[in-house]
């Protein structure tokens, strides 16, 4: 028979032995629970923020454009954007002031990307059953409520108070800075399905 010393050695041996065997099991437990079961949100905040660029990068190209038609520097907007940090100085120095228009469009297609995020996520979570009329509809709802949030709650105010000049909004007419918005919103909309959550699933994979 074994002595009261050795009893307990192994009991200590068989305690040790089932923690590492429940902790085996809750490894595979949360190993079973991949991908995830609800809306999985890291993955769709990051799939915004990458294609907030797209929305950024269209909305730019449609103002270089309509600012070649109408006669006037194809970075204009930019010009303007840069009023906010730097006040209206920028808008007296030469148009071939490369360096900071380049600065400014990273700016720009950096906001882009942060502003992407909502719309991804509006896209995903409530919107991703919906048709694309729905869809359409919300979005451009959307966009214009961010175009009045941002020139009329945020810069009508800010920029004044920070810079002593309200440029933005009195040198961007409304429909300029309307349409903008809405090209952003729509381009978002369009490119929604490249960031598409694809589950990887490893036992599918292994049959």
């Amino acid at each position: 028979m074994m002595d009261r010393e050795a009893k307990q050695r192994e009991l200590e041996r068989l305690r040790s032995e089932v923690q590492r065997l429940e902790s085996e099991l809750a490894v595979d437990a949360a190993a079973r629970h991949w991908p995830p079961r609800s809306y999985y949100t890291v993955y769709h905040v990051l799939a915004g923020f990458a294609l907030g660029m797209f929305g950024a990068t269209t909305s730019l190209l449609f103002n270089i454009v309509g600012s070649v038609l109408v006669g006037q520097e194809p970075l204009r907007l930019i010009r303007i954007y840069l009023t906010f940090p730097l006040g209206a100085s920028v808008l007296q120095q030469q148009s071939n002031d490369n360096l900071l228009l380049v600065i400014g469009c990273c700016l720009y297609l950096a906001t882009g990307m942060v502003l992407g995020v909502p719309f991804q996520l509006v896209l995903t979570r409530w919107l991703g059953g919906s048709s694309f009329t729905t869809r359409f509809l919300i979005i451009s709802g959307l966009s214009l409520l961010l175009w009045l949030f941002n020139f009329y709650a945020v810069l009508w105010w800010l920029q004044p108070l920070l810079f002593g000049g309200n440029w933005i909004v009195q040198q961007i007419p409304g429909w300029v800075g309307a349409l903008t918005h809405l090209v952003f919103g729509w381009t978002m909309l369009l490119v929604q399905p490249l960031g598409k959550y694809v589950p990887y699933e490893q036992g599918a994979e292994a049959t």
